[in-house]
């Protein structure tokens, strides 16, 4: 107990250092952008500051998260607080989803009445310039942090700020096209394109958190890793019912197995003890594990329930 408290405390840690990074420095590309787009009278610098500004709310809201998470259980919550984690990504979803809507509507207006971009003062591009590079390093933090950590929220922020990067250069790319080019429309096309790009990388970090709202995976490797843990335990067979559920990046393992009917209660509690740890030198990141006892051909009682996987499941997809 006391080791996982400690991974758990390392992890928050972790959480709470790419959030501060974050905030801070979102809270400085917004500041210079802002007050640049206002000064230089750049609507799309001063657009992109409001877009990072959002990104200052999003840290903020990690940070809390952070908060929560780290809570121990309690009577409402035996299971701990971990699921905020995930109840946070599909909220950044969302905010991924609105923006990139919003650069769609803003590029299809454009297109639609015709509305040419304007050339950027020198010092707009400047700032546009230090923002995607300042970008890349906030994004590169918060996939490093995320992988570390296993927090899919870190990631999906990581995700939000590679698309900001994108975003800005597409700009680039579309003004420098309009301007070389004498192509007005294509600074609008360039954004209608990334827009519809913010949208793909929204929907696939909304579909990752809903699979594990709905306890769900799409990996059946960490399944398999099970069913060879419970085989190097002597006495332990035909493991079957196996669920597995993420909570904050953290496994909670359920699994039947059988054994010999004629031994003691002692001596299958040994078993399935020896399963668990077992389990745990295979699969990384466990919180708990359940392992259910029964005696020898009691499985076939269960076909009928409908709900966990055996082995037999995993090598039939």
């Amino acid at each position: 107990m006391e080791m996982r408290n400690s991974g758990a405390a390392a992890r928050v840690k972790l959480i709470r250092t790419a959030s501060f990074i974050a905030l801070f420095g979102n809270a400085a590309l917004a500041l210079i952008k802002i007050v640049v787009g206002i000064l230089a009278g750049s609507l799309a610098v001063l657009g992109d500051g409001i877009d990072s500004s959002t990104d200052v709310v999003i840290a903020i809201m990690s940070l809390v998260v952070a908060g929560i998470i780290s809570t121990p259980a309690d009577e409402e919550h035996p299971w701990g607080h971990g699921r905020a984690e995930t109840v946070a990504t599909t909220i950044l979803a969302f905010i991924l989803f609105f923006a990139g809507g919003q650069l769609i509507l803003s590029a299809a207006h454009k297109l639609i009445d015709g509305v040419a971009p304007k050339v950027p003062a020198p010092v707009t591009l400047f700032v546009t310039g230090i923002s995607i590079a300042g970008k890349l390093l906030l994004a590169w933090s918060q996939f490093a942090f995320g992988k570390k950590s296993g927090s899919a929220m870190l990631v999906a922020n990581g995700q939000n700020m590679r698309n900001d990067v994108v975003i800005s250069t597409g700009v680039l790319v579309g003004l420098a096209i309009s301007i070389g080019l004498n192509l007005p429309a294509a600074d609008a096309v360039v954004a209608l394109l990334v827009g519809l790009w913010v949208l793909r990388s929204s929907v696939a970090v909304f579909l990752e958190a809903n699979m594990e709202l709905m306890d769900g995976s799409s990996d059946r490797s960490p399944y398999q890793a099970v069913f060879d843990a419970v085989r190097t335990v002597e006495g332990a067979g035909n493991p079957h019912r196996a669920r597995m559920r993420r909570i904050a990046g953290l496994w909670d393992i359920d699994l039947d197995i059988e054994v010999d009917g004629d031994r003691s209660v002692r001596e299958a509690h040994a078993i399935s003890a020896e399963v668990e740890r077992a389990i745990k030198e295979r699969v990384e990141g466990v919180y708990d594990i359940v392992v259910h006892v029964e005696p020898m051909g009691a499985a076939s009682t269960h076909a009928a329930e409908g709900y966990g996987l055996s082995e037999q499941a995993i090598n039939s997809k």
